[in-house]
């Protein structure tokens, strides 16, 4: 072949796979730089599963979840990791956001091991620090139980601590407070200290009639850009399905991510693995979009539509 030809042949093919990679879906995700999604993130990265014939994916790294609804609503990202509730009050608000569940896991009520607090009663008078704001879900639904039980003057007797879960987890060692209502994976590092779990946030809907599992988290992202880009959106979240049975099933993918999980013990590693497996979204359809209507009046309720916004139920549209 002539020198010549062998130039237009090679330009040829370049020209070739630039058109194959641009059109590949680029998918711009924000996450917390200090969520457990980098697990699975992570886990795909080490699998060269970043970039499919489908979509390559952008981790943008944000540093809280206001920052990641912010970037989300600029244009700045196509894609967060954010709760339902969220979503249905955006539609009210004329923008048409989706949500895809990403995990069932929910938070925990944890108190010392020799605590006199064992039943909800006992927490009248007590220090009780919260992760998040006064609006945090897991606290709303903890107060509507206890409303349900009779028990809405001990909620009210409660000196409550808002934080962050880092800082609360040291208030509580430091037995400054008396409980933790805390994200599950702080939660789980307590237990794994010797931390007692006296209710989870699955047991609090339970006790609340609810119980079908409700994922409390889950990528959100627009539906006109998914529509726009179905096959590398569900191609993506297929894989990120795939990822986290690995890491539930496959050894050696979960110590990949050792450095991420920091688990100081083997104990504590198994448990944060348990407890993370157990989060799996293994049933998502009309029952548990149900449920999640059923959970959206209680919110509505206890935080007299301050979470929820305007509209008496949960929007039309909110699930892909």
């Amino acid at each position: 072949m002539r020198t010549s030809q062998k130039i237009i042949f090679i330009s040829a093919l370049l020209i070739s796979q630039l058109g194959i990679a641009s059109d590949k879906t680029v998918i711009r995700l924000g996450v917390l730089a200090f969520g457990t999604v980098n697990w699975e993130l992570s886990a795909m990265q080490q699998a060269q599963l970043m970039e499919t014939q489908h979509y390559r994916l952008q981790v943008i790294k944000m540093a809280n979840p206001q920052a990641g609804k912010m970037a989300l609503q600029s244009g700045a990202v196509d894609m967060i990791v954010a709760d339902w509730i969220w979503v249905s009050r955006q539609r009210t608000l004329a923008k048409n956001y989706v949500f895809y569940p990403y995990s069932n896991t929910t938070g925990a009520l944890v108190v010392a091991k020799d605590s006199p607090i064992k039943q909800l009663v006992d927490l009248k008078n007590k220090k009780l620090a919260i992760a998040g704001g006064e609006l945090d879900k897991n606290s709303l639904l903890l107060r509507a139980l206890m409303q349900q039980q009779g028990l809405e003057n001990v909620f009210v007797s409660v000196e409550k601590q808002y934080g962050a879960p880092p800082l609360l987890s040291q208030q509580m060692k430091h037995k400054r407070v008396d409980a933790l209502l805390t994200y599950w994976h702080y939660a789980a590092r307590m237990e794994g200290e010797g931390y007692t779990v006296l209710m989870t946030g699955n047991d609090i809907l339970q006790g609340l009639g609810v119980q079908e599992k409700v994922p409390s988290i889950g990528y959100v992202f627009d539906k006109s850009w998914a529509t726009k880009h179905k096959l590398a959106v569900e191609a993506f979240l297929q894989q990120t399905r795939k990822t986290k049975d690995t890491l539930c099933t496959d050894n050696a993918a979960w110590q990949g991510i050792h450095s991420l999980v920091r688990a100081k013990t083997g104990q504590l590693n198994q448990l944060l693995r348990q407890r993370y497996c157990d989060g799996r979204v293994l049933s998502w359809g009309d029952k548990e979009q149900q449920a999640a209507a059923q959970i959206y009046q209680y919110l509505k309720a206890i935080s007299q539509k301050r979470l929820t916004g305007s509209s008496e139920v949960l929007e039309a549209g909110t699930f892909w």
